[in-house]
């Protein structure tokens, strides 16, 4: 058979491998194990490979048949039938055998997308020159398209590996934004920054930058626009908010949107709430705070009944599913603008969680508020997998 002069691979974001025009990859509908087989053999190419070792990989302590190693001489035919789609007997040309172990045969030139990734970031590393240090690392992240061997991300003997790069996109992708900022290209840092949340979408680090690169392009809006998409990732994921460091780029948006002096009539329309809903002013955790501080100022001086209600989902017979849970919060939220007055105030606080504001309502008023949501949540949802609790407080005075 005619020897080919080199195979490409790439293990980041997909895994394929490529010989001349010919191509194969794990889009295609094959068993998972047969992939796993192969990203083993070629990571661990320098070494021959046992057949315990193997066979502990793919199948560790499951029963996998009665005849665990004709079961592996099946998994190494299937490989090496996939890989003769490259070639003629190239699959038994890769995978050979070796005093009962079997190698990835190195005599074939390879491209290893992982290989020149881990080269260029120790490059750029080891680089003195902040300029040459900055193009290795902009062609070392051009290569990290993704994380390592996404469909097999559950293999415990993969994660270790995957970490390691992903270790590494990390620092340099850091280290080229800090260079990137310095030579003033935000241009630049706003794309790098767009595809490393693509990659790592829960990262604040990119979206700090990113934030910050639109405020030095002046796009105030966009900046708002990505403080949005993350706290509402993070809160419908986690039950969290952005970092202060983050909200600290949010003020600064908010406070440039209006680039010039402007009228005392257009600062009183752009504050005017139009068409605005019956019921309960709705509103994020961050602003629920604000007004629940201004309440408790205000108390402080005039002395008038306030309470705070935390309304929370729970399992009737355990905890609830994500999809149960969002569906139980979403219809939650518009029966508690509907049913308090329009000078309440209420926020989702957590995953499971409605903080609710009552100003002028006592202890008892307030109760028979919280009763009244959850008798209509039972009458409208009555299959509700959900059971709502509620505690009630008074709001503390300012000290």
């Amino acid at each position: 058979m005619m020897r080919p002069d080199r195979l490409e691979i790439r293990m980041l974001s997909e895994f394929s491998i490529r010989s001349g025009s010919l191509e194969i990859s794990d889009n295609d509908n094959r068993s998972r194990k047969v992939w796993l087989l192969l990203a083993y053999m070629i990571y661990y190419r320098d070494r021959a490979i046992s057949q315990t070792e193997l066979l502990d990989l793919l199948w560790g302590e499951e029963a996998n048949s009665s005849n665990p190693v004709n079961a592996l001489k099946t998994m190494l035919h299937r490989v090496r039938t996939m890989l003769n789609q490259l070639g003629d007997n190239l699959g038994y040309l890769m995978v050979i055998r070796r005093k009962g172990s079997y190698a990835w045969n190195t005599e074939i030139p390879l491209f290893i997308d992982t290989d020149e990734f881990e080269a260029l970031c120790n490059s750029a590393q080891a680089s003195e020159n902040p300029d040459e240090k900055l193009s290795i690392l902009l062609r070392a992240l051009a290569l990290y398209r993704g994380k390592l061997l996404p469909k097999l991300f559950s293999e415990s003997r993969i994660v270790s590996i995957r970490n390691y790069y992903h270790n590494l996109y990390t620092d340099a992708v850091q280290t080229a934004l800090s260079l990137l900022e310095e030579r003033n290209r935000p241009d630049e840092v706003v794309s790098l920054c767009r595809q490393g949340i693509v990659i790592d979408p829960y990262s604040e680090i990119l979206y700090w930058h990113l934030m910050r690169a639109l405020l030095d392009q002046s796009d105030q809006s966009g900046a708002v626009q990505v403080y949005d998409e993350l706290s509402s990732l993070l809160f419908s994921e986690f039950g969290t908010m952005p970092s202060a460091e983050i909200k600290a780029l949010l003020r600064e948006a908010e406070c440039t949107v209006n680039g010039r002096a402007v009228s005392f009539e257009t600062v009183r329309e752009q504050l005017q709430e139009f068409s605005a809903p019956r019921g309960a002013l709705m509103c994020d955790y961050d602003f629920f705070r604000v007004i629940y501080q201004m309440q408790s100022r205000a108390v402080t001086r005039s002395g008038d009944a306030v309470h705070i209600a935390l309304l929370t989902a729970v399992g009737k017979d355990g905890e609830l599913t994500k999809r149960s849970l969002d569906r139980c919060m979403d219809n939650l939220r518009d029966l508690i603008q509907l049913n308090l007055r329009r000078g309440d105030v209420a926020s989702r606080c957590s995953v499971s969680q409605y903080v609710i504001l009552l100003p002028q309502a006592n202890y008892e008023s307030s109760c028979q508020v919280l009763c009244r949501i959850i008798k209509i949540f039972c009458r409208q949802y009555p299959h509700s997998p959900a059971v709502l609790r509620f505690l009630v407080q008074p709001l503390e005075p300012t000290p």
